[in-house]
């Protein structure tokens, strides 16, 4: 006799996304799995006495989505310190660090050891979106507090502002070239007008803002309530598994900690730093390491390495000139953006991790990144069972789309910074024409290359994604629904190599799963889509009231 499921969703319009994608009435999930996908009357035998049964009353269910490149603990420190992405200005930062200000005054803390409880901090300010696009600098944050450290991280992680008391206490640590001066950079800034020549602004890039993050990071405790709050926030946006690039953190720490105590809701592959190599060499971790089944939630992913840094912070390394980089001081040094890691050093990290069977992933946004990255992975023996991956791509050339096909590399995209790509943002400001040439996934997609859709957390949110996909600014690039869903499913999935067990519903697959409110088919606004469930192994992890 066939054991009773122990949870069904029927009266549902269920998606395979497999290929062709097939719709069914129903699913049957037992001990985590998947068993039966089908008519209603089939997959309702398997109704037991202890069986679920949830009547989904018509609404979609897809696989879960697996969101590849997250910083989920920043996600949680955005829900638990200063939300700057909601500031609408300059001063709406600042007022809202002031508000944190308070909290970090009373003693309020983050997690139980106390950690870092001096320390304001703010995440995710965008300052393109402001009638005054400047960063936040010193003077904005002196006005927060002149005796505690204050940092406003930008969305981008890749610059961030700080007061004065942070600049006195980290001047000997931050590198020259991170910490930006008046005289150099505050015409295009618009900060430090007041400031004598050579004296620091405030605005910090790439290896000064790598000095804040260490100065900041969380202990065990603070971090275990940065993961339960993220992932809270995840499994309402029907994520079910996630590719966390981690460095320097707690977080690998408290996800096995969560996870035998069962409090871990997400699948999480854990992209180590390229400074863990040697450790994870020396205790035998290596890629894919605790996935063998669909009960594994932790698993080892890739070496994760920078080559170039962001358009928000002119650091992305481009062939040509930024369109905003004539006649600015803040671009004098060096107008084509700046190397994070350079060519040499990373066709070496690269040989050394690929040479001990580890997966590659590598940040590379501007173009002269993509090929930097690409001539590397070329000098490896099978770049493609190798799995090696670039992250963000924005930029790429037809050249670089070709090789990527060429050498099976997958592309790790984001497909929310399609946000900036409008007339008039971001890219139009640092790219001009060259804003249409960025993102490019109907390329990318009709040259066989693997796509995978994440967030980088600028935000959280795969509807979001797959709605900018869908509705790409360059026409020529928009993606069908189907496509850019599997994107954020099978296509995320295999970047992990867990296509036989994640990103489609059908027997023998892990569990994971999501429902729709609405059918993003059938939708003039996929990103209001609301998720009314998650399953991830068999388990309902979040269900809307």
């Amino acid at each position: 006799m066939t054991a009773a499921a122990d949870l069904v969703l029927t009266n549902a319009e269920v998606h395979t996304l497999g290929s062709p994608d097939e719709t069914h009435e129903a699913v049957a999930v037992r001990d985590g799995e998947v068993v039966r996908v089908g008519r209603a009357f089939d997959v309702e035998l398997l109704v037991g006495v202890e069986t679920r049964v949830v009547d989904c009353e018509g609404r979609v269910v897809l696989p879960g989505f697996i969101d590849a490149h997250t910083h989920l603990p920043m996600v949680g420190r955005s829900l638990v310190h200063a939300d700057l992405s909601t500031a609408d200005s300059a001063a709406e930062a600042v007022e809202l660090l002031r508000e944190r200000a308070a909290e970090v005054e009373r003693g309020d803390e983050v997690g139980g050891d106390g950690d870092k409880t001096d320390w304001v901090l703010g995440y995710g300010y965008d300052e393109s979106t402001w009638d005054e696009s400047r960063y936040l600098a010193r003077d904005d944050l002196d006005e927060v507090s002149e005796t505690a450290p204050v940092v406003a991280f930008r969305e981008d992680l890749h610059t961030a502002g700080v007061n004065s008391v942070v600049l006195d206490r980290y001047a000997d640590e931050m590198p020259d070239a991170g910490v930006r001066t008046a005289g150099r950079d505050a015409v295009s800034e618009g900060v430090g007008d007041g400031d004598a020549a050579g004296e620091p602004t405030g605005v910090v890039v790439e290896g000064a803002v790598d000095v804040l993050r260490e100065a900041t990071e969380p202990g065990r405790e603070e971090m275990a309530a940065l993961v339960r709050a993220a992932q809270s926030y995840a499994t309402a946006r029907g994520v079910t598994g996630v590719h966390d690039m981690v460095r320097g953190s707690r977080a690998p720490e408290v996800y096995r900690d969560l996870d035998e105590a069962g409090e871990l809701d997400l699948r999480v592959r854990i992209n180590y730093w390229s400074d863990h190599l040697d450790a994870l060499r020396e205790v035998g971790l290596r890629t894919n390491h605790g996935g063998g089944s669909h009960r594994d939630l932790v698993t080892v992913g890739a070496i994760k390495t920078f080559t170039d840094g962001s358009f928000g912070g002119r650091t992305a390394k481009l062939t040509e000139p930024y369109a905003d980089a004539a006649g600015d001081p803040a671009a004098a040094d060096d107008e084509t953006g700046q190397w994070v890691v350079d060519p040499e050093e990373l066709r070496e990290l690269v040989a050394d991790a690929d040479e001990s069977s580890y997966q590659l992933t590598a940040h590379a946004i501007g173009d002269a990144a993509i090929d930097a990255v690409l001539a590397a992975y070329e000098e490896t023996d099978d770049p493609g069972s190798a799995r090696h991956r670039v992250e963000h791509l924005e930029l790429a050339s037809d050249e670089a789309i070709e090789r990527f096909a060429e050498l099976g590399v997958v592309a790790s995209v984001q497909p929310n910074f399609l946000k900036w790509a409008d007339e008039g943002g971001l890219y139009d400001a640092r790219l001009g024409e060259r804003r249409l040439r960025t993102n490019r996934y109907r390329d990318l997609l009709d040259a066989g290359v693997d796509l995978a859709f994440g967030s980088d957390c600028m935000p959280l949110g795969p509807l979001l994604g797959v709605d900018l996909a869908t509705d790409h600014p360059n026409p020529d690039q928009s993606l069908t629904v189907t496509e850019a869903l599997r994107a954020y499913t099978s296509g995320a999935a295999y970047a992990g190599f867990d296509e036989d067990r994640l990103g489609t519903v059908a027997a023998g697959t892990a569990a994971d799963l999501v429902v729709l409110d609405e059918s993003p088919w059938e939708t003039d606004s996929i990103r209001d889509v609301a998720v009314s469930m998650t399953v991830v192994d068999g388990r309902v992890v979040f269900e809307r009231d």
